[in-house]
């Protein structure tokens, strides 16, 4: 139940805000971070960093910053280009593979531009590019009806 409800506040930018506000408060109230972090679930130190951003700018110092993350590896005009090739065969890009996936797209950049990507990350620039998950129906051999019919609990016999 405790890990539902810290998703629920991780959701969404308002949530993680209220979050940060309740435990500012707390903190205003007399307890201490480690005490907030504990009944809050979040670390003493994630704490002080709150209480410290909301006295230097107040309620803004509570809002979500920029998450600027590791810098891509891929240049935009590389993504671009990904995106293009992804649109495409990949028997047309040289790949030995009928379907894209995250392991072709990581050996096409890897030879197109030598940069090993995971194939997790990969996976996440289809995402990012629009494509979602269609795994083609494997073809079975079309069944013979007669044979299907005596093979039936009531075929009516």
């Amino acid at each position: 139940m405790v890990i539902g409800l810290q998703q629920e506040i991780q959701r969404s930018e308002e949530s993680r805000y209220d979050h940060r506000l309740h435990g500012v408060l707390l903190v205003a109230q007399g307890m201490t971070c480690p005490e907030v972090g504990h009944m809050l679930g979040d670390a003493p130190r994630t704490v002080e960093y709150w209480v410290r951003r909301f006295e230097e700018r107040g309620l803004a110092g509570l809002t979500e910053g920029e998450r600027t993350g590791r810098p891509s590896r891929l240049t935009a005009a590389q993504l671009r280009e990904v995106n293009r090739v992804l649109r495409t065969k990949p028997s047309d890009a040289g790949m030995q593979v009928n379907l894209w996936d995250g392991k072709s797209l990581a050996a096409w950049i890897e030879r197109k531009y030598a940069i090993a990507l995971g194939v997790r990350q990969c996976q996440r620039l289809f995402r990012q590019f629009g494509f979602r998950l269609r795994k083609p129906r494997p073809l079975i051999a079309k069944a013979n009806p007669s044979r299907q019919k005596a093979h039936k609990k009531n075929s009516g016999n």
